[in-house]
């Protein structure tokens, strides 16, 4: 099976057809799960509103959501310890170690290439 964690900035880039946007859309769809924070949900409504776009963002319904039942503490200080990235990167770092017992199995789809960098380190198909 083969499984992708999601970061805000991809479905951001398909949201407002950025460059690069049709490809990326392509990639997400030859995974066969599409995993995330809830936080993604939250930065990319915020998102649309700030720039002040009304629409329903329809590829929240292909994302399952990562609810950890307990504090992240181990897997902050495993990202932290793999590179600097800032609080929200940080999150969705850990949310996807908190799912993954071994990192390599899945892919880490970012945008962002401090966060990419981190997850490469933390042993993330990026």
């Amino acid at each position: 099976m083969k499984l992708a964690y999601v970061d805000t900035s991809c479905l951001v880039a398909i949201a407002f057809a950025e460059r690069g946007a049709a490809a990326l859309a392509r990639r997400l769809e030859g995974f066969d799960e599409l995993v995330s924070s809830n936080l993604l949900e939250a930065e990319l409504r915020s998102t649309l509103v700030r720039e002040e776009v009304a629409q329903e963002p329809d590829v929240l319904d292909a994302i399952s959501w990562i609810v950890p039942d307990r504090p992240l503490h181990a897997e902050i200080g495993t990202v932290l310890s793999a590179g600097y990235v800032r609080g929200a990167d940080c999150w969705h770092l850990a949310s996807a170690l908190y799912l993954a017992e071994d990192p390599s199995a899945i892919s880490f789809l970012t945008l962002d290439a401090r966060q990419k960098s981190v997850a490469r380190t933390l042993g993330f198909r990026a």
